[in-house]
């Protein structure tokens, strides 16, 4: 299952977004309101949970400076990846797009659908907010 966010414009150069992303800590503010838990295990990994839903950590996996992030589970029964895209617009803007994949079972899909692309369009519309 892929499923992509909007692309997100930012007033901010792509190598401060890119900064800003690559700081697992500073995902707490790109959270939903429903956030029930968040908590840093370490400079690469965090742990967040949604009300209703089961804890999920994400390890970040590959950093490509000033254009792209790739968080990944790190461990778990799913195996997923949320990676940003980061494209430079002007010196001092950019634009951000969230990308998730995961490999899922169809029924599995059909009920995280939903949820995962208001999610993941929840922590895209929050960038420039936070940055």
């Amino acid at each position: 299952m892929n499923l992509e966010s909007p692309k997100i414009s930012v007033s901010k150069p792509s190598k401060d977004v890119f900064s800003f992303l690559t700081n697992v800590k500073n995902f707490k503010s790109l959270m939903p309101e429903n956030i029930s838990k968040f908590e840093v295990l370490n400079e690469d990994e965090f742990l967040f949970a949604l009300k209703g839903m089961p804890e999920i950590v994400l390890k970040k996996k590959e950093a490509i400076a000033s254009s792209k992030i790739v968080l990944g589970a790190a461990g778990g029964k799913l195996d997923f990846s949320l990676s940003g895209d980061i494209i430079e617009t002007s010196h001092s803007s950019c634009e951000v797009q969230l990308k998730f994949s995961g490999d899922f079972n169809p029924m599995m899909a059909m009920m995280i659908k939903g949820p995962i692309s208001k999610f993941i369009e929840t922590l895209a519309t929050n960038i420039p907010k936070s940055v």
